[in-house]
């Protein structure tokens, strides 16, 4: 199957368990990769036949920015949701969120969650 990757977007959201983070805010980045089948975009050339990248980008910015989540785990399921309602032909997605800010007790280190979701699975 054909994929479309968007890597590293970068939202500013208020997503935490600590009511600083709900307070402070912080950036996300967000890692998707959406599957579908892009043969006739490919064959064509055709804009129409492929999934705009603006409007995934539009999707996931909404996703991350309009609701609040205390786990990185639920937003990434809203960004999956949101991908899906986004276009019919996405087929399968995957969500890895990014938490450089994590509130970690060592001075470094990286926090991420990644989940994987069939659309078909969910019907």
């Amino acid at each position: 199957m054909d994929a479309i990757h968007l890597e590293d977007l970068s939202f500013f959201a208020y997503h935490g368990v600590y009511d600083e983070e709900a307070q402070l805010g912080q950036r996300f980045h967000v890692d998707l990769t959406c599957w579908l089948d892009l043969s006739k975009a490919c064959e064509s050339d055709d804009y129409e036949q492929t999934v705009c990248y603006g409007s995934l980008t539009k999707a996931v910015e909404k996703a991350v920015t309009q609701t609040r989540f205390k786990l990185i785990e639920r937003l990434a399921a809203a960004v999956s949701e949101a991908l899906f309602e986004a276009d019919p032909r996405i087929e399968k997605t995957r969500v890895r969120i990014h938490k450089p800010s994590a509130p970690l007790p060592i001075a470094t280190g990286k926090v991420s969650v990644e989940i994987t979701r069939d659309r078909a699975a969910l019907s």
